[in-house]
């Protein structure tokens, strides 16, 4: 019989989790399995996520809060251009470094739970935020932030499909995300 015991089985589950989610997708993803990969007895997982459903949401929240933790880190220093453009490079990344988890993140086959409601609205905080800010210092145009943030969102998540696709050469990367981005910020200026 395997031992129940394991340092910080929680963190343990949701990191091998999203390794088999990254691997195999949702699909691949099985509760025992998880506890044979991390040595503890089949019933050990229970004790962190009640079912399948409770881990995704689990690793939908952790998704959540990295991009928000990314989006922190990039909204420190620099001038509002410099910032747009390193948050916009950090959802990029993001993006296309965890498609699998992204695309978890925003699968909405299930009602989301408070909790996943939350974790979405503090990572999307920071950009909302700059953008207000950035509208208050007459750098964007009026609007509700936080739709002129989903427009953006929208754009980045569209280019980081492209790009992961294969549709497009890795060499044509760089130049796809300047001019996006070039053409995002230059739309995002008031008109004059």
């Amino acid at each position: 019989m395997r031992s129940y015991h394991h340092g910080d089985l929680r963190a343990e589950l949701l990191r091998r989790a999203e390794q088999t989610l990254s691997r195999s997708g949702v699909d691949g993803l099985s509760l025992r399995q998880l506890a044979r990969d991390t040595g503890v007895s089949h019933a050990a997982p229970s004790r962190h996520f009640r079912d399948k459903q409770a881990l995704l949401d689990a690793l939908t929240v952790a998704g959540f809060e990295r991009l928000g933790a990314g989006f922190e880190q990039a909204a420190a220093t620099g001038t509002f251009l410099e910032r747009m453009r390193a948050m916009a490079e950090t959802y990029l990344h993001f993006a296309i470094d965890n498609p699998a988890l992204l695309a978890l993140m925003f699968a909405r086959k299930n009602s989301p739970t408070p909790a996943i409601g939350e974790a979405a609205a503090r990572a999307f905080t920071v950009p909302i935020e700059m953008v207000a800010d950035g509208q208050q210092h007459g750098e964007v145009v009026p609007g509700d932030p936080r739709r002129i943030c989903l427009s953006a969102v929208a754009a980045l998540h569209g280019l980081a499909a492209i790009l992961g696709s294969g549709l497009v050469d890795s060499e044509e990367a760089d130049s796809l995300f300047d001019e996006m981005v070039t053409h995002m910020l230059d739309g995002l200026r008031p008109r004059r």
